[in-house]
């Protein structure tokens, strides 16, 4: 089924492209999300009458994304931990726990947004990124101290 992207959708396509996917995925999924549109002649005209709206939504989204991601890279976060021996977690930190410490610092960001290189689990300074889209994202410093 051919259908028309409303949105960017990750591992599809970006706004205003037309892409094959099957009749369940379009039916199910994009359709009721309001992601995508049927590809037929008339949701095409409109969608080109439409395209103009829709580029200055994009880039006003890319906007805000930038600077939130300004803000983020300024930000360092403190995690407290359990640790043991040679400064070893029990446990690690996850997306979740750096997640929860961005909302106390005032960001709502979801844990599946966050991307750490590897597990974290030991006591130090590391990196995470933050995809806010898929062409912006912003490098958070991460502190992991004892409990």
């Amino acid at each position: 089924m051919k259908v028309f992207l409303k949105e960017d959708v990750k591992n599809l396509g970006r706004i205003g492209d037309v892409v094959n996917v099957a009749v369940g995925y379009a039916r199910n999924y994009l359709l009721p999300q309001k992601f995508a549109v049927e590809a037929n002649t008339k949701n095409i005209k409109e969608f080109e009458h439409n395209k103009k709206v829709i580029q200055e939504r994009a880039a006003k989204v890319m906007g805000a994304n930038k600077a939130e991601a300004e803000k983020l890279s300024a930000v360092t976060l403190t995690l407290r931990a359990k640790a043991g021996e040679e400064d070893k977690l029990f446990g690690s930190v996850t997306t979740m726990d750096i997640a929860e410490a961005l909302k106390a610092a005032g960001f709502d960001i979801d844990k599946k947004k966050i991307v750490i290189p590897e597990p974290i689990k030991r006591l130090g300074n590391f990196t995470a990124e933050v995809k806010l889209h898929h062409d912006v994202s912003a490098t958070i410093a991460l502190n992991v101290v004892q409990e």
